[in-house]
């Protein structure tokens, strides 16, 4: 099973609420957003965005300039309706990160939750990492949340890297610099705890 595939069975048979992941609102990564992207203008992607709330509650805070980017069809089809019309205003790409064609110096922010730690082999991460930097602005900022060291070391049946600071540092490389870093610890909703890295770089 390819990775669409993998993640459009998740989606098309797990409503949002019961995947581990789930949070109702993501109230960290609207706060650095705010922070690093105070202007209502700026262009912001959340990339495997997956059902998040994350491109309704930037659009509630004045942000008008919002792309989703998901590899599973049902996942974006889930987070269009929740949103009713104001789905409209907001930019929808189907696709997986690896392959999908992004504008050159597009973004102020590049939002990844739990996303980058599903890529497990270098040549993965650096491909990853190099379209990161072709999208992002001059100035531009990164968010970046994966499992810490003390995570889980699997999540939806599959293998995941786990990250502290540094090493997190080393794997995106020297053309980043992180502006802070910090762990999150989340509560599935089953009640089980996760430990989040999450970190700010800019380019």
């Amino acid at each position: 099973m390819d990775r669409k595939q993998h993640w459009e069975k998740i989606h098309a048979t797990k409503p949002g609420e019961t995947v581990s992941w789930y949070r109702p609102h993501l109230e960290r990564s609207l706060s650095i957003i705010e922070q690093v992207a105070p202007d209502r203008s700026a262009s912001i992607i959340d990339v495997g965005a997956g059902q998040s709330s994350l491109a309704g509650d930037l659009f509630e805070r004045g942000y008008r300039n919002v792309t989703v980017l998901d590899v599973s069809s049902s996942a974006i089809a889930k987070a269009r309706e929740r949103l009713g019309k104001t789905a409209a205003k907001i930019r929808w790409i189907d696709s997986d990160i690896m392959n999908a064609a992004l504008e050159r110096n597009s973004y102020e922010v590049w939002h990844d939750r739990a996303v980058f730690h599903f890529l497990i082999e270098k040549r993965d991460c650096d491909a990853y990492v190099r379209k990161m930097l072709c999208c992002l602005k001059s100035g531009g900022h990164a968010v970046i949340s994966t499992f810490a060291l003390d995570g889980p070391s699997q999540c939806s049946g599959l293998n995941v890297a786990r990250y502290d600071a540094k090493l997190l540092d080393e794997m995106l490389g020297p053309e980043l610099k992180r502006v802070e870093s910090f762990y999150d610890l989340h509560r599935t909703p089953s009640g089980a705890p996760q430990n989040f890295l999450c970190a700010v770089y800019q380019v």
